[in-house]
């Protein structure tokens, strides 16, 4: 597979990742044996950048890798791994963002252990803790390179502005976000400001959680799943309407010889050498779905019929809900 820089002296990873989200069970039951062979056909896929986070089943997703690493240890030495660490609750149980140093290395050091590591490659700060300057934050997670925690750091579901003044702190790898053909909120500046300054753009969700795919999540499935219950876009009538319009992509995508995951991949590998999706799913066939779309060469022609089936703003409602909106950064 094609690989890319995660950052502008970062390694060589996979053009497309794997987004380990789906190792918790936000979008259904998983279990480790699921989730090991996930891992077993990345390796066979030549898929090397892992992406995880402390809260992703609070620890379970952490913890599949490691126990994965533990089982074949060289596995450690193919895999790039990033995980994250900012949200936790507050006394009384409610959700905030802690970007202090304290907080960041001792979640950092929690994950480590999960995942049988000395090191990760990226540790990303998941949300902006706006207690904190971006200056404040970015140097509160260079001490972890300085202590030999992590090698890269990273920021996520920030604005350009923040990544600017980050960057004149300490070097920052990768900025991740939500970025797909149903999300495309990050050309608006921030897709642009990661290339100027050489930084990779991790692109997380990048089927719009199953919207753009051959199989959708069904209605009947959604109301067991919280985060998409409560999410504007598979609420309806606005689920409806997005399968509609999706069904002109599915077929777009059976003309060009390819699946509707595959071809979404490799829109956003069209978007920039510095752009690396990180799709997530319990499937092994799925996962092929997604990474067979970095084997595709998109021409201008392509691009053009994706863009008349899914111009710009497509979608019904929005991608978070109210709740959901707490934390990431909006700056246009």
């Amino acid at each position: 597979m094609e690989t890319r820089r995660l950052g502008a002296n970062g390694p060589e990873v996979s053009a497309i990742g794997y987004g380990a989200m789906s190792f918790s069970d936000l979008y259904g039951p998983t279990n480790e044996a699921e989730s090991h062979a996930v891992l077993n056909a990345c390796r066979d896929l030549g898929v090397t950048h892992l992406d995880t986070a402390n809260i992703y089943g609070m620890g379970k997703s952490e913890n599949a890798i490691g126990s994965y690493l533990k089982e074949n240890p060289k596995a450690r030495d193919e895999f790039i791994i990033a995980t994250k660490a900012t949200i936790t609750r507050d006394p009384e149980g409610n959700r905030i963002f802690d970007n202090s140093a304290e907080h960041l290395e001792a979640e950092l050091d929690k994950s480590l252990l999960r995942l049988g590591l000395e090191c990760v490659d990226l540790f990303y700060a998941h949300r902006r803790d706006t207690r904190f300057t971006p200056e404040e934050t970015a140097a509160n997670l260079g001490r972890l390179v300085e202590k030999g925690k992590t090698r890269a750091i990273g920021l996520s579901e920030i604005a350009p502005s923040t990544l600017r003044r980050a960057m004149t702190e300490f070097p920052i790898a990768a900025v991740q976000s939500e970025y797909s053909l149903s999300t495309r909120a990050p050309e608006l500046g921030l897709v642009q400001t990661c290339a100027e300054l050489g930084v990779a753009m991790v692109a997380f969700a990048p089927v719009g959680r199953s919207l753009l795919t051959d199989h959708p999540i069904p209605a009947e499935r959604i109301r067991d799943i919280p985060f998409l219950a409560g999410n504007p876009r598979f609420m309806e009538p606005n689920y409806s309407e997005n399968i509609r319009i999706m069904e002109s992509f599915r077929k777009l995508a059976s003309e060009m010889g390819t699946t509707s995951a595959g071809l979404a991949n490799a829109w956003l590998l069209s978007r920039g050498p510095h752009v690396i999706p990180i799709p997530g799913t319990r499937s092994v066939q799925h996962l092929r779905e997604c990474i067979s779309g970095a084997s595709l060469s998109l021409t201008e022609t392509d691009l053009e019929r994706i863009e008349a089936v899914l111009p710009v703003g497509w979608a019904h409602g929005d991608r978070y809900s109210a709740q959901q909106w707490i934390g990431p950064e909006r700056y246009c």
